[in-house]
């Protein structure tokens, strides 16, 4: 999926997930959406379809749904937002995303859709709110907020400085 926020890594996770399907087989189908192009785009089952790979399938059970760039960006956030191993880089680059894709489809008023946002995750729109705002800041700054050198409440603070400001922070960070 373009822009996917969520990580897929080969870890011990992963590794449990192939165990799984190659004792089980894939118990939830992925959701996938036809391309102009040709072919699929995985909606919903990324770590799925990677297990799979590592264990040597060449197919996986899906469910097949034509739908909008929105429909599909409120689908992937919501069938992974509630992974317990999310970081917050992660959760602001999906909530962010949601956000987008349903302001478009017609929800009116920020904090209107920031609690519609935050509902199926269940989380306030004023947290939604503060995660967005992780987006604003710096790479180095983020990867600070995602390893816990900085808190998500001092994220969000320095998210509203410049790039260059930003910068500056960082420099005094990183020493």
């Amino acid at each position: 999926f373009r822009n996917h926020p969520f990580r897929v890594v080969d870890d011990e996770k992963m590794e449990e997930t192939v165990k799984s399907v190659k004792q089980y087989g894939i118990l939830m189908p992925g959701i996938v959406r036809p391309l102009d192009t040709g072919g699929y785009e995985v909606i919903a089952g990324h770590r799925r379809w990677r297990a799979c790979e590592l264990a040597g399938l060449k197919e996986m059970p899906v469910l097949v749904r034509n739908m909008t760039d929105e429909e599909a960006t409120v689908i992937m956030v919501d069938t992974n937002i509630q992974r317990e191993d999310i970081l917050p880089s992660e959760k602001a680059k999906a909530y962010k995303m949601k956000y987008e894709a349903m302001k478009h489809q017609g929800s009116k008023g920020e904090k209107f859709t920031a609690d519609l946002v935050g509902e199926a995750a269940g989380e306030s729109g004023r947290t939604v709110q503060r995660y967005i705002r992780l987006t604003e800041l710096i790479a180095e700054l983020l990867d600070a907020v995602d390893h816990k050198v900085i808190s998500m409440k001092v994220g969000e603070k320095l998210s509203y400085l410049s790039v260059e400001e930003q910068g500056w922070v960082w420099d005094c960070v990183k020493t």
